[in-house]
């Protein structure tokens, strides 16, 4: 973690607040250089009631990682409105049921670490004291693992891991650049899965997988089940593992 981070513990107490009466409020959610997690963009999109292609192409922009080839989605620059979220008003969020993960997290950083013996997940949080943040210093009486709690972080967390692991399998498996149809191959599974499903349904793009029944008809009607099957799909079709296929 970088010099301007402060270890904590999840059993310390969290000195900090956000709210409207804060001078600084909604300061953090302009001079945006924000990415989108998959979990991200399937929360937000349901939120708006759109398609994840028409979410993509009106609110984000997407650039490649120069040394993996991986996707990445931001929200897309908006200069003149001060590189603002695009969800931002002076009440607030207008998303905040289905806020990114990194908003919930903010001010903390949350850093993991995988047991290769076990898989089990280690994790570390710090925090990140910004000079335009006037939250801190301001005492609540929760502990971190009470602030997290009511952030309702942890879904989001469990979900972005998926998506770490994946990530670092790929850089285990396939250390260089991913190749156009491979890196488009992922973006498809992980982060456009309307298209996604509609390949499925309409193009039988799973036929060769064998599917069960079941299983077809879950990915089919729900998007959680669809983007973990989506991380499994990927996995098999990139890297040759043996998928579980959500199972």
């Amino acid at each position: 973690m970088s010099e301007d981070m402060i270890p904590i513990r999840l059993e310390n107490l969290m000195h900090f607040n956000c709210n409207f009466e804060n001078e600084c409020f909604n300061d953090c959610c302009r001079d945006l250089n924000q990415a989108l997690t998959p979990y991200d963009i399937l929360r937000l999109k349901n939120n708006l009631g759109i398609s994840s292609q028409v979410f993509l192409k009106d609110y984000t922009s997407l650039h490649y990682g120069p040394g993996s080839g991986l996707p990445v989605i931001e929200f897309k620059p908006n200069p003149d409105a001060g590189y603002e979220c695009p969800f931002v008003t002076p009440k607030g969020c207008s998303v905040y049921e289905d806020r990114p993960g990194s908003c919930r997290m903010y001010p903390l950083a949350r850093a993991i670490a995988r047991s290769r013996e076990t898989g089990e997940i280690t994790q570390y949080f710090a925090l990140i004291e910004e000079p335009h943040c006037k939250g801190f210093g301001k005492k609540t009486g929760q502990t971190v693992e009470e602030w997290l709690k009511g952030q309702d972080v942890d879904r989001h967390n469990k979900e972005n891991d998926r998506l770490m692991e994946l990530i670092s399998l790929k850089n285990q498996i396939i250390p260089g650049k991913l190749e156009g149809a491979q890196s488009d191959m992922f973006y498809l599974g992980l982060y456009d899965l309307d298209e996604f499903r509609a390949q499925i349904v309409e193009k039988d793009l799973l036929k060769e997988c064998g599917l069960p029944e079941n299983l077809l008809k879950k990915i089919k009607t729900d998007d959680e089940a669809l983007l973990n099957f989506g991380i499994d799909w990927v996995k098999f079709m990139l890297f040759g593992i043996k998928a579980t296929f959500g199972e």
